[in-house]
């Protein structure tokens, strides 16, 4: 078993590639009681077109599928995984983004035990007909509680305006019209094809003896069989470079008006150490131009342009990237006014050496204190491992950054490439 000491965090990584292909992370934590554990794969809801294991043509699947076979993974021969987890002392849960789905648990004791059943449940389908069936209804009233949601609705159509053809513009539970034409079959082949060791990472940090725990999983996998392992195809999006929705405004019954103006950007890095630099210096700008201490965030919020519910945020997956600020505000329209007028003028903004040196440090903190967060650790690394970025590697990107990778990301504030998403009040 590999062991890497990052020197920045004084943290001790222990990694090993088993035999199936399973990458495993364990990272022992000395006197922290809980253990948390995350089992990931790289198959989320814009995996929809893609050649399945063991074929040779492209198929398209229901948009929400990867959505639906998180709900159904937790059905166990004798019983559902949750209630297991429970009989150990450990709380369970899962999430599906557009580029993963995770299954994880929370636990103080039992932490050997808890692994297994975390491989366990997630590497054994267990779906009839009729519990498919079941399970629409399910998902569909899900589905309608965030159609109500106005914040949900706010934030997915100001993503889904810049798409013309990406399936990130669609809802990752899909529609209730998907979830009904999903099948059995359907998941059994998605879970074929995505769940394979080879394309899952699992990550255990905590209260935990990495040797022991080690010896647990290998003895766990060996006695599994898999098919074999072959590179997955997806399908290449050509998306057009121009917005797909220029504005558009939604009625809902709010208290105050929402606008997200997002930003589309059509320049997709393929290099992980590219990636990470962009993702960073547009964080850090965001910070320096709207962190609670910034003189422009309150300036804006003196002349009552903005709110507390302001943010500003920059988003990259494996295909697609863009930017998205907003917050609540009864005049909207100034509210664009203001973001749109930023976005004219963010090549003049004027950043000072001390205040990019002091929101570096602030930065480089906050991840060194997320190490105190075993959660924190986990669902970090999981998210940029697929992206090809260590995680534990952050502290040393962040250090690295210059004023002029920040001045540098401000080319991607372009209108030509910008959409308004407003929910506005029913009156």
């Amino acid at each position: 078993m590999e062991k890497i000491y990052y020197q920045t965090l004084k943290e001790t990584l222990f990694h090993e590639k088993l035999e199936n292909g399973l990458e495993v992370y364990l990272l022992p934590k000395i006197g922290f009681e809980k253990t948390y554990g995350l089992f990931s794969t790289r198959f989320g809801s814009i995996d929809t077109t893609f050649v399945p294991l063991g074929q040779k043509e492209m198929i398209k699947v229901e948009d929400g599928i990867a959505h639906f076979l998180e709900h159904k993974m937790f059905d166990m021969e004798n019983g559902d995984a949750a209630d297991e987890f429970a009989k150990l002392g450990a709380s369970s849960n899962a999430f599906t983004s557009s580029s993963r789905t995770a299954y994880l648990f929370s636990t103080t004791t039992n932490e050997n035990d808890c692994v297994e059943l975390l491989l366990d449940f997630v590497q054994s389908l267990n779906i009839t007909d009729e519990s498919v069936e079941k399970e629409k209804g399910i998902i569909c009233q899900e589905i309608k509680m965030y159609d109500d949601d106005p914040d949900w609705r706010v934030y997915f159509g100001a993503i889904a305006n810049l798409y013309h053809k990406h399936p990130v513009k669609i809802d990752i539970a899909g529609t209730c019209e998907t979830v009904n034409n999903t099948y059995k079959d359907m998941l059994e082949l998605c879970y074929q094809t995505f769940y394979h060791p080879h394309n899952m990472m699992l990550f255990v940090v905590g209260n935990i003896n990495p040797e022991e725990l080690i010896g647990v999983i290998k003895e766990n996998q060996n006695k599994k069989h898999f098919l074999s392992e072959n590179v997955i195809q997806r399908l290449k999006i050509e998306e057009p470079t121009s917005v797909a929705v220029k504005e558009q405004i939604n009625t809902m019954q709010v208290e105050m008006n929402k606008l997200i103006v997002s930003i589309k950007i059509n320049e997709i890095l393929d290099d992980p150490q590219d990636k990470i630099k962009r993702e960073l210096a547009l964080n850090l700008l965001f910070d320096l131009c709207f962190s609670k201490s910034s003189s422009l965030y309150n300036e804006w919020l003196e002349k009552g342009y903005i709110n507390e519910t302001f943010s500003a945020s920059f988003t990259q997956e494996r295909d697609y990237a863009f930017i998205l600020m907003g917050g609540d505000q009864d005049d909207y329209e100034l509210l664009q006014k203001t973001i749109f007028n930023f976005i004219d003028h963010v090549q003049d903004l004027e950043i000072a050496e001390d205040d990019f040196e002091r929101i570096k440090r602030k930065t480089i903190g906050n991840f060194i204190n997320s190490y105190n967060s075993p959660e924190s650790i986990a669902n970090t690394f999981s998210r940029y491992y697929f992206e090809g970025i260590c995680s534990f590697d952050l502290v040393d990107y962040v250090s690295k950054m210059t004023l002029a990778d920040i001045n540098e990301v401000k080319r991607y504030f372009s209108k030509e490439y910008a959409s308004s998403y407003i929910v506005k009040k029913d009156k």
